[in-house]
């Protein structure tokens, strides 16, 4: 299912880079000048490789200057490269591959990202940094896009929403009823996560890690901790592994549950929200017996499961998500089957497949949208490569199809729970990690909404020096605009809730 490395390999030398090692059967290594950069990465998108995360590194105190580390990767995840750039203090700057790489774009404005309200020259990831107080609204509006012409109107959103979610403001502009534009703004939530990473004792990092998300808790977890167990050179119990797969599962199956209650729910169709949230409830009750929380927090530690996890449970896990699904899957049915509902859902908020290749979308999104690609099947982790992950895809990318992906999803979630219940392995769920290896590794697990990235690097034996994370919300945002053109502004709900995107998982 994947291209091997060594092409890879060949043409990484052929265009200039240096240090160039293979890790393992399907990963390299590389340093790249920032003058061959494009060039390389010219060369391996003919292979397939993308951008999946940019990180900016303050190494001044070991080399004199800032490191940018890209991991290039297809969409499905294998081969993959992290290339390594030096960037010189005394002249901070670097090519763009934004006219090749939407994602690139992306990764690149968040490392250039500053606070509407930051005093000139203040750079708060940097490791010297002064922390400054002398924040000041100037009392400027914010420079929002301005589309113009008779009869154009703008209606704006938030950043205060009605209800309990986090803050993210919409500006749409409308002609009539029809969205002739929309712009996101992000950011109120940025909380300074992955700096926080960097002066965390070790053994609080994963509590860290679990709380980028609430939603994705087992997912960014599980990516947090594979990387640490690959920096400490620890093989993770077999068990271990697969009690991994079955947590993950859980937390794919009941957000889907609720993703689609909300989705019918906002074409009015309150019948179908009800049981679908009844039944998200039970599950959540469901994680806690099985875990000792709802959204399964501690139940994912460095390697391995936490002994909180209930073994009494798992005889029984099986029948109790299979009854569970079976109910969720006639109420999704009984949904679809009525008019109201398919009317709204079908044709609405439309992200061709081309205009998600382009935007680099990753996820259920991309799925919905025709591309074929998910990690647990592509580049199988914890026990994954065992278990014949079945990957449901569409062509439509309207509404329709991202709450058939999710319905899809939910039943193969419960199969892969059973079967890993089925062939659970003796031993034990957990090893202790040995100390902390120089370097730094990334790890990449398929969450409910896509692949969650996370590099570390090590600071010394118990400590991490810079972790960063790729969430795909941060990632699918921009392809909301897009999918709510020529939409009326009484389906954006539908739209929005059918991406449910996190506004946590982008703002780190």
């Amino acid at each position: 299912m994947s291209t091997p490395v060594g092409p890879l390999l060949a043409e990484l030398t052929a265009a200039g880079a240096t240090a160039v090692t293979a890790t393992d059967a399907h990963a390299a290594r590389c340093r790249l000048s920032r003058e061959t950069l494009a060039a390389v990465a010219d060369r391996i998108a003919a292979l397939g490789l993308e951008v999946q995360l940019l990180c900016a590194t303050d190494t001044r105190e070991r080399s004199g200057d800032f490191t940018l580390t890209y991991v290039f990767a297809p969409p499905r995840g294998r081969p993959q490269l992290t290339a390594l750039v030096a960037v010189p203090a005394s002249e901070p700057r670097f090519p763009s591959l934004a006219l090749r790489s939407f994602a690139a774009s992306r990764f690149e404005r968040e490392i250039l990202a500053v606070h509407q309200f930051w005093p000139d020259g203040y750079f708060p990831q940097r490791r010297d940094v002064a922390i400054r107080r002398d924040f000041a609204d100037a009392g400027q509006p914010f420079p929002f896009r301005r589309v113009e012409g008779d009869g154009l109107f703008e209606i704006t959103v938030g950043p205060v929403h009605a209800g309990i979610i986090e803050p993210g403001h919409f500006r749409f502009t409308v002609e009539g009823e029809t969205i002739v534009n929309l712009e996101t703004r992000l950011g109120f939530v940025h909380k300074g996560t992955e700096k926080l990473f960097e002066t965390l004792p070790l053994e609080r990092t994963p509590a860290l890690a679990e709380c980028v998300s609430g939603d994705e808790t087992v997912a960014h977890a599980l990516a947090y901790c594979q990387a640490l167990a690959a920096l400490s050179g620890a093989e993770i119990p077999r068990r271990a592994a697969s009690l991994r797969v079955i947590l993950l599962e859980l937390e794919r199956l009941y957000n889907h549950v609720g993703d689609v209650g909300m989705i019918v729910n906002d074409t009015g169709f309150a019948f179908g929200h009800a049981h679908c949230f009844r039944l998200r409830e039970e599950l959540l009750r469901l994680n806690a017996r099985f875990t000792g929380h709802r959204l399964m927090r501690g139940a994912i530690v460095p390697g391995g499961v936490a002994d909180t996890v209930n073994r009494a449970v798992l005889d029984d896990l099986p029948g109790a998500v299979d009854r569970l699904v079976a109910e969720f899957l006639e109420i999704a049915e009984l949904s679809l089957d009525n008019s109201l509902v398919l009317e709204r859902l079908q044709g609405t908020g439309r992200l061709t497949t081309a205009t998600a290749r382009e935007m680099q979308v990753v996820g259920l999104v991309g799925r919905a949208s025709g591309i074929d690609a998910d990690l647990r099947r592509d580049a199988p982790f914890a026990a994954y490569d065992k278990l014949d992950v079945v990957v449901p895809t569409y062509e439509t990318g309207d509404v329709w199809a991202r709450t058939m992906v999710r319905i899809r999803e939910a039943r193969e979630a419960a199969r892969l729970i059973a079967r890993a219940v089925e062939h659970l392995p003796a031993g034990p769920p957990r090893v202790e990690l040995p100390p902390l290896r120089e370097g730094d590794q990334v790890s990449a697990v398929e969450a409910w909404r896509g692949p969650v990235w996370y590099w570390v690097m090590a600071g010394g034996p118990d400590r991490v020096e810079r972790v960063k994370i790729a969430d795909p919300s941060f990632r699918n945002w921009p392809s909301l605009e897009y999918a709510v053109l020529n939409n009326i502004v009484p389906d954006f709900p539908l739209c929005n809730k059918s991406f449910n995107l996190s506004y946590s998982g982008s703002d780190l």
